[in-house]
Parts: C-alpha cells; structure tokens; sequence
C-alpha cells in the first residue's frame, strides 16, 4: 500500500513547483521538465525491497516510503526523483542527528542499480535545516554505457524525512538540479545545493 500525500505540479511560464502540504517541502524546476506519475514504479520498487528487508523496521519503513515527483528533461536523459519517509506512517520522528544513518541508507540503496564512482559527501544549512549531500559517477549495472552524474540531498523536516536524487547527463542539468529554489517547512531558498555544499564534511 503506497502513502500518497496531496502532491501538486502546478506549470507556470517561468517553470513548475512540486510541492507537497503533507511533507512541508516545495521544489522548483523550469517549465521543460516532465513531471511522471510515479506510483506504478514506487508500486514495484516498494515490493523488491521489502523482500530484501531485513527487520521489522525496515519493511515498516519499505511501506511507508513514498516518491511523490519523478521529472525527467529532454529525452529523458536526465531525471529528477523525490523521495519521502512521513513520520506519522513511520511511526517514529527522526531528528536531525538521525541524518547521517537515513542518508547513508538511502545512498546505500542506490548500489542495487548503480555502479558508483568517485563520490564525495558533504553537509551544509538551509535556514534551521541540515542537508547532507553525496555528489558521484555512476553508470547503471544492466546498462555500462549509460553513465550519469549522480547527486542525493536528503533533510529532515518536521513530518518526514526527503531526499531529492539527481540523474543527470550534463552540467547544465545538473546545475538545474542545485539550483531549484527550495521551500523546507515553509522556509523559502533560492537553491537547493548552494556553491559552499562540499565545504563541510558529514
């Protein structure tokens, strides 16, 4: 059973906001981007996983978890996907100083369907919120050829845990991926990644 929470992608000219009320976040990219119904996939995802489980927790968490927005670019060559844990399906509240054990997690879980290069790890402050970010190479294990720059930034908010993924096939995509303008429990960021990003190590 996959949570949906109302998550909204109103178009505008100058771009589209994917937002969601539940979690407390909005997120910006330009109008070109196509936002996909991921439910179909989060569906398969979610039941592979909790075959590879291996506590309660887990598989509680495996349920819970919800992809609110997938956008890809252009072809398709780059995309964009969303991921949330909600507290209150969870039915436990992480705090921040439980980042560093949900983010490794989450840049963990990648290897399943990544080979991953040359990464680097870093935490930075948006406002009263702590983002720790991984910025990598990676190509895919069934498909060598198609390599991509992969970055994951994940933060806790007050009803859940979210993590935004970056797949990304340029420079100029990846520089649209850190610079949507981000709202984190209603507070407002011009970036998502800023230019001191790496500065800090988790």
């Amino acid at each position: 059973m996959i949570a949906q929470g109302p998550a909204t992608a109103p178009k505008t000219a100058a771009g589209q906001q994917l937002s969601s009320k539940e979690l407390g976040f909005s997120y910006s990219l330009p109008a070109d981007w196509t936002v996909e119904d991921t439910r179909p996939s989060v569906a398969q995802a979610q039941q592979q996983a909790a075959k590879n489980a291996q506590s309660d927790s887990e598989i509680r968490a495996v349920g819970c978890m919800e992809a609110p927005f997938k956008a890809r670019h252009g072809n398709g060559a780059s995309s964009v996907v969303i991921v949330a844990l909600p507290f209150d399906c969870f039915g436990q509240h992480y705090t921040d100083a439980d980042l560093p054990g949900f983010a490794v997690t989450m840049a963990e879980s990648l290897k399943k369907g990544w080979k991953i290069s040359d990464p680097v790890f870093g935490t930075y402050s948006l406002g009263a919120h702590t983002l720790w970010i991984e910025r990598a190479s990676g190509s895919l294990l069934e498909h060598p050829e198609d390599r991509k720059r992969l970055e994951l930034v994940c933060s806790m908010l007050k009803n859940g845990a979210v993590c935004w993924m970056g797949f990304v096939a340029s420079e100029a995509d990846l520089k649209t991926f850190e610079q949507g303008a981000v709202s984190l429990d209603g507070e407002s960021n011009p970036a998502l990644v800023p230019a001191s990003a790496f500065a800090k190590k988790p």
